[in-house]
């Protein structure tokens, strides 16, 4: 089976972290997030995949070639300017002959993709949306179905009284090949603004699919910060390249934790990490890979991304610190996101 991944948005919502890294690899438990897409749809039997790039295309190209560590096949297709979500698509219609899926490059899920197609196909489904509940519907496209699972109303982003529901649309789409007929070729089209609507116009058979697995889209920083306290409190399921070492405390290869440091949990931390004396890893921290926290220093609820160091007494709270990025003595940061000023982190 073929399926699309839609990584080729500039990542402005997660600024500063993105502006030398793409956003589909910002890490999520020292693994890119697109990873952990193309981990969920080789589980699902997609071994032809499709991804878009833009933004510092060559570092998703690099670092993944042509799949085949991850047992799939991955093709490349690059927009010199931005498509939208279905222009994208269309760019590469030829690629797809047969039911697909197409997922964004910034959602991290663990979504029951071949329920999904199964659902699909019992409905004959034109279009289907994976569907989840969320508390602030505002900033997603809004669905409203009908008693058969048929979409009868959709708004993207809708404001104030428009918000007639709190079902929201999670990027994750099935479509027959046919969804072609309703995208122009070489112009910028969005599925959420402009073919959903026109689906609906149409009366073509659009449903949604309710889904009561994990989805979270990392697209800010509150949402990047959320997804991993997600994985660490069990509310999803992600492979990592971590063991768990003692209930909910992961952990790489040749850690070296001073015998006065004190690890908390839950936690992860990478491999070739080194924690220093009277050091605290406490709850809801993830440690990248070479990292260094040096002596009495305090690191809760924050991600280090690899090759950080935290300086001797330095307390780190709800931050994100990025690649090679060191952090002063005796500071103490609440809230932060820390990178290299020369753009390496």
């Amino acid at each position: 089976m073929k399926a699309m991944i839609l990584a080729a948005g500039v990542g402005s919502r997660l600024d500063p972290l993105t502006r030398n890294l793409p956003k589909p690899m910002v890490p999520i438990l020292n693994r890119p997030v697109v990873e952990h897409i193309l981990r969920l749809l080789a589980r699902h039997g997609f071994t032809d995949i499709m991804v878009n790039l833009h933004h510092l295309a060559d570092q998703i190209r690099n670092d993944f070639g042509d799949g085949d560590r991850l047992g799939v096949r991955i093709h490349y297709s690059e927009e010199s300017e931005l498509l939208g979500t279905a222009g994208g698509v269309k760019k590469v219609a030829d690629f797809f002959d047969d039911t697909f899926i197409v997922i964004g490059g910034d959602d991290l899920a663990d979504i029951d993709l071949s329920t999904l197609i199964k659902f699909h196909k019992e409905k004959q489904s034109l279009a289907t949306l994976a569907l989840a509940l969320v508390d602030d519907p505002s900033e997603y496209g809004v669905a409203l179905l009908n008693e058969h699972g048929r979409i009868a109303r959709f708004v993207e982003k809708p404001k104030g009284e428009f918000l007639f529901s709190n079902t929201v649309n999670t990027g994750v789409y099935v479509f027959e090949p046919q969804i072609f007929h309703f995208i122009p070729q070489d112009r910028f089209f969005d599925f959420g603004r402009d073919v959903f609507p026109l689906l609906l116009q149409q009366k073509e058979p659009f449903f949604g699919c309710l889904t009561a697995n994990y989805w979270c889209d990392v697209g800010n920083l509150a949402q990047y910060r959320q997804a991993h306290f997600d994985f660490l409190e069990g509310r999803v399921k992600l492979e990592i390249p971590l063991k768990e070492i003692r209930r909910f405390v992961w952990m790489g290869d040749n850690v070296r934790i001073d015998p006065s440091a004190e690890v908390g949990y839950p936690v992860a931390i990478g491999s070739n990490c080194t924690i220093g004396p009277k050091a605290k890893v406490l709850e809801n921290s993830v440690i990248g890979e070479n990292c260094v926290i040096e002596s009495g220093a305090v690191v809760t609820r924050s991600i280090l991304w690899e090759n950080a160091r935290i300086e001797a007494d330095t307390t780190l709270h709800r931050c994100v610190v990025g690649t090679n990025c060191h952090v002063s003595s005796n500071a103490a940061i609440f809230d932060g996101v820390l990178v290299e000023p020369n753009g390496s982190g």
